[in-house]
């Protein structure tokens, strides 16, 4: 399908090498340490279990450093990402872990062609259903790259996180984007990146879709898949809002004992068979 949103993929050509270049993703770490795994996977390696000699598929990668720490928990790995730019530093980061991935520059929606296979787990991360404009389409291509008994590891933001003001710093929560789906993205003008970058870019225009959450869960069922967990999470891998502490493991959250609202969510699903 032709990219539905043309802004973004300049924006993130643009931002991978500095991405891979700031301390924040621990580039050094993962060729200094056998044993490192990224913030967002350690978060979750108890849910996602031993994944030795099962194929694996990460979708939406990146510059692949959770693609990596998949590889570090036994599976077999292939990473998939629409920017050429990304894919590159992914594998100058896979090839400094001594990691064997293999990685894919598709657009998400084209991933079934692009990879002529299926797995036995679909993985996405933290950011990535927000640049898909049609969750039901999202659902349709994980459903595919599914064997039976495949199942699919989803983290991801909040879609009330999305919504939110995340620039306040009065501690006020308010929702100021759309929590629905809507056909129409958000534009965003914004100058920097969200991690530690001295870089100017010149690309600041980006175009994002809000999901919620009924409506992912929708999304998958209507596919034929099982959800088999839910869980929301009141913190999240990086300082999304002012007033966040930092909780020392890689996540932060709103201070004390603040429950107002989930950060974040992991949703595990199967494909029956």
């Amino acid at each position: 399908m032709d990219d539905p949103a043309p802004p973004n993929l300049a924006l993130w050509d643009e931002r991978a090498p500095a991405h891979a270049a700031s301390p924040d993703y621990g580039v050094r770490r993962f060729a200094d340490d056998p044993s490192f795994l990224s913030d967002v996977v350690r978060f979750d390696r108890e849910r996602l279990g031993d994944l030795t000699g099962l194929d694996v598929v990460h979708l939406q990668c990146h510059i692949g450093t959770d693609t990596v720490s998949l590889s570090r928990l036994g599976g077999r790995v292939t990473g998939l990402d629409f920017s050429p730019a990304s894919i590159e530093q992914a594998r100058r980061v896979a090839e400094g872990a001594g990691a064997d991935v293999r990685f894919v520059v598709s657009d998400v929606h084209d991933a079934v062609e692009a990879l002529g296979a299926t797995y036995d787990l679909v993985y996405t991360g933290i950011g990535a259903l927000c640049w898909v404009p049609r969750i039901d389409r999202w659902a349709e291509v994980v459903a595919s790259l599914l064997r039976p008994g495949g199942r699919l590891h989803l983290r991801e933001g909040h879609p009330v996180l999305w919504a939110m003001d995340q620039d306040r710093t009065d501690g006020r929560l308010e929702l100021v984007v759309p929590y629905f789906e809507h056909d129409e993205p958000t534009v965003w003008d914004e100058p920097g990146t969200y991690v530690d970058s001295d870089v100017e870019f010149v690309h600041t225009r980006s175009e994002e879709w809000n999901h919620g959450l009924g409506e992912i869960v929708t999304a998958l069922l209507d596919v034929g898949l099982e959800i088999t967990g839910l869980v929301e999470h009141r913190s999240v891998p990086w300082k999304a809002l002012p007033s966040m502490v930092d909780l020392g493991d890689g996540e932060f959250a709103l201070p004390g004992d603040d429950l107002r609202a989930p950060m974040t969510y992991t949703l595990t699903a199967r494909r029956p068979g």
